[in-house]
């Protein structure tokens, strides 16, 4: 089983920044690849960013150039730095990790409007 603790969601204007964070309970070592997936209403939900094991990152093109995910081994926990948000990022955002199975968190809202 992975647990994974999500904060640093909420309300910013259009061209602000946002960090979210992703705790897991386990070492990201052990974790093929985690993840930030996001939903907004009426969407289906999407990967936005990921990084595996050894530290190879991946991005939806809507998000290249102003996101970044990264990790702090030390702490099990995944970040992912959003800048120049857009009011069409808004959405929840989920953690995933891929073990042998596929965990989620809870979700975190981000909302950006001015």
């Amino acid at each position: 089983q992975v647990q994974l603790v999500e904060s640093g969601g909420g309300l910013v204007q259009p061209g602000g920044s946002l960090r979210l964070s992703c705790a897991a309970s386990i070492s990201v070592f052990t974790i093929a690849s985690m993840g930030w997936y996001r939903q907004a209403p009426g969407k289906q939900r999407e990967l936005v960013a990921s990084i595996t094991s050894v530290g190879a990152t991946n991005y939806v093109e809507s998000v290249k150039g102003r996101f970044t995910i990264s990790r702090d081994t030390a702490k099990n926990t995944v970040y992912l730095q959003m800048n120049s948000l857009k009011p069409e990022d808004t959405a929840i955002y989920y953690c995933n990790a891929r073990r042998i199975s596929i965990y989620w968190g809870q979700g975190t809202q981000v909302t950006v409007s001015s």
